[in-house]
């Protein structure tokens, strides 16, 4: 099935502008009912993970739309925030949905757990226009997720703030080495579906020509 560039462009636009939409409306819904320190807010996995996500796709939309080369490191950039966006929407609908706490708009919930993690699953498995990844470049998918636990232990051993209580000094840093193991154990497993997706003949081609330029 082949489908033209510019409506491949204005799905991926459409899902990049839902998902900040639901970022500035949850962080707004939050400010109007209390005091809210952005580094806190912007601190959260999920929210970090939805924003690069968005910020890459909405890049190859932008180059898909202009019939441009997609260069080799955005391909590598979406496929490592594709595979935080699968962390996020599992870790969510399997362990945390229905607990108190997260993202408190029911709509920007679902958006930034179910919908736009199942969007840039299947953008990333259906639509041809990215080459295969060689598997030397993996470990590219734990260079977020790392500085990520490392600037949340700083600022949980100095001002005390942590996004999740797992990751809190104060519960022992054994407890603690363990949680961050974890994440990157995951993160490495759904980078190496996503890496593995990139083998499979995806079923939606793009109308123009769109290459990859290493």
């Amino acid at each position: 099935m082949r489908l033209p560039a510019p409506s491949i462009a204005a799905l991926r636009l459409g899902a990049a502008a839902l998902t900040l939409i639901a970022v500035a409306a949850t962080f707004l819904s939050t400010a109007s009912r209390a005091t809210i320190n952005p580094f806190n807010f912007f601190g959260f996995f999920t929210i970090q993970s939805n924003l690069l996500a968005a910020a890459a796709l909405a890049a190859t939309a932008v180059l898909v739309l202009l019939g441009r080369a997609v260069p080799a490191w955005l391909v590598l950039a979406r496929a490592a925030t594709t595979a935080y966006m699968i962390v996020v929407g599992l870790v969510y609908n399997t362990l945390l949905v229905g607990l108190a706490g997260g993202v408190e708009l029911p709509w920007a919930n679902t958006v930034l757990h179910v919908v736009f993690p199942v969007y840039c699953l299947l953008d990333w498995a259906l639509v041809a226009d990215r080459d295969p990844l060689p598997w030397r470049r993996l470990w590219a998918v734990l260079v977020y997720p790392v500085l990520w636990c490392a600037v949340v232990l700083v600022r949980g051993a100095t001002d005390g703030w942590v996004p999740y209580p797992f990751l809190n000094p104060a519960t022992g840093y054994g407890s603690v080495l363990f949680y961050v193991l974890l994440i990157a154990v995951t993160v490495v497993t759904a980078g190496a579906g996503v890496f593995g997706l990139s083998r499979v003949r995806p079923i939606v081609r793009v109308s123009e020509s769109v290459r990859t330029r290493g």
